[in-house]
């Protein structure tokens, strides 16, 4: 008597599944943007010449987003600061540049070009975006990285092309946020939870 044996299973993987190609004219990154506008399967970054092609793969990428997201507007409800959240809505400097941020908000005014940008990086071969955000002028670029938060602080200069970031200890945009504390809290295993203990270590 023959016993039926199960295929292996597929393996299985947490990682976001990434393609990096070289020398990509701009044009062809415009046509490819269009084909997925509106997808959240695949993310298309590009940089100088070189584009990423980024699946997203199991819930832990959206689960690190979305709860650094509830603890920064829980921060900035409590403190009473207006904020506008932009999402993660395309950004471009049309013939070098353009990626999709994870997430992105105006402080205190709504405005063409968010002041915080947030990305969650799984890789750590994944393409930075640090050059995009920088030529929009964008003050403040957070990473979750490794389960650490790194601020990215755009530093000013009289030349606009002379500005760079920074790592920085402390926001400049949001002095009164104290970052350890809330990556504590983004790393709690309940995102309920994480949002309800964080408003009351912040007074909320």
């Amino acid at each position: 008597m023959s016993t039926a044996v199960a295929p292996p299973a597929e393996p299985t993987t947490t990682q976001d599944q990434r393609i990096l190609l070289e020398g990509v004219p701009w044009a062809r990154y415009e046509q490819l943007s269009a084909c997925f506008e509106g997808s959240r399967a695949l993310r298309l970054t590009y940089i100088d010449g070189s584009l990423e092609i980024m699946s997203p793969v199991g819930p832990t990428h959206a689960n690190w987003k979305q709860t650094l997201c509830y603890l920064l507007q829980a921060f900035l409800d409590v403190n009473g600061i207006r904020f506008y959240g932009r999402g993660g809505f395309t950004l471009t400097q049309p013939g070098r540049a353009g990626g999709e941020p994870d997430a992105s908000y105006c402080i205190g005014t709504d405005k063409p070009v968010p002041d915080l940008v947030i990305e969650v990086v799984d890789t750590s071969d994944a393409l930075s975006k640090l050059p995009l955000y920088q030529s929009l002028g964008i003050a403040e670029v957070w990473l979750w990285r490794r389960e650490r938060l790194e601020l990215h602080v755009l530093d000013q200069a009289e030349q606009p092309s002379q500005c760079s970031y920074r790592l920085s200890a402390a926001s400049r945009l949001l002095p009164d946020l104290d970052p350890d504390l809330l990556a504590r809290h983004v790393r709690m295993p309940d995102q309920y939870d994480a949002v309800r203990a964080f408003r009351r270590a912040i007074g909320g």
